[in-house]
């Protein structure tokens, strides 16, 4: 089942985009907790290994999901050449990421990824006809100066690793972008079609680049691995119940997560200046919240997109 561009065009039900940024909320949260985890890892392992060994229990993980109907999601796959773009531009972004943040602390590499909302922002309104408001661009900009306040980006942030980060956020951008034109697609399809690329690209690599792990590594990237499943799943579902211009700018939460880890697994203090810019990405977020909560009340719920 496909829908038709039109219907891509319409609002979302407002009672589902509420949803859709609590499903944002929670996949923000858990790559956080994975990134810190990946940071420790690519130190010492090539990224595409971590791909490999990750890719493999993630698929593990999806697997008893998609045999339930007959692998039916498989064989009946809307939009098959956006699928292929949705897969290489996950697999981009999660390499470039984490190449990234071999070489630049995570807070920098997470400074350029923040960019994201500022594109999905523009691209959902040039090629998803999404309606985008003055207020939400408001909300988009202001979240993007605290970014900036928060991390002060030092001269780091313009080295060529930066740059590999922003080219990662540009490719999340349009993975983004594309996940909303799918969102017909089976949520455990879009996990499978993200963590096989990555598991393919991974094995690849690995084959010229080796180093063997020990056996709690491989635990630990399989756990990685599973949880990370999870978070593609909240952030595939969002994407499919809200608005990618609405749940785009929550991915300013990260640096409030990053404050906070920072905190508890490395012992970093936060600055005066980091405090000050993660209340304003906060306080953007929660106005976004809240002014999608306003409109629903007051405006009827559209009719649904029509099957085609």
């Amino acid at each position: 089942m496909s829908f038709s561009l039109q219907s891509l065009r319409g609002a979302a039900p407002r009672s589902s985009t509420l949803a859709g940024i609590l499903f944002m909320l929670a996949a923000i949260t858990i790559f956080s907790l994975v990134n810190v985890f990946s940071k420790v890892m690519v130190a010492t392992y090539p990224p595409a290994q971590l791909f490999f060994i990750r890719g493999f229990a993630a698929i593990a993980t999806l697997m008893p999901f998609l045999a339930r109907d007959n692998f039916a999601a498989v064989r009946h796959v809307p939009r098959p050449g956006l699928q292929v773009l949705r897969m290489a531009m996950s697999v981009a972004d999660g390499m470039l990421f984490f190449t990234a943040i071999k070489y630049i602390p995570l807070a920098d590499a997470t400074t350029c990824y923040l960019a994201a909302p500022i594109f999905v922002t523009a691209f959902s309104a040039i090629f998803l006809r999404e309606q985008v408001g003055w207020r939400r661009w408001t909300a988009v900009v202001v979240g993007f100066v605290g970014v900036i306040i928060a991390l002060r980006p030092t001269g780091a942030a313009i080295s060529w690793p930066a740059l590999i980060a922003l080219a990662g956020c540009l490719c999340q951008s349009v993975f983004m972008i594309v996940t909303r034109y799918v969102r017909g697609t089976s949520s455990f399809f879009l996990a499978m079609t993200q963590v096989v690329g990555s598991f393919v690209f991974g094995g690849i690599v690995s084959a010229f680049i080796f180093l063997p792990p020990t056996w709690l590594i491989v635990v630990l990237l399989l756990i990685s691995g599973t949880v990370n499943v999870v978070a593609v799943l909240c952030l595939n579902r969002s994407l499919i119940l809200a608005p990618a211009s609405v749940v785009a700018p929550f991915q300013y939460t990260m640096i409030v997560w990053a404050v906070v880890l920072g905190f508890l697994v490395f012992g970093d203090v936060p600055s005066l200046n980091t405090i000050i810019g993660a209340t304003v990405v906060a306080c953007a977020g929660i106005y976004i919240f809240l002014r999608e909560r306003a409109v629903m009340h007051r405006e009827p719920e559209p009719n649904p997109p029509t099957a085609v």
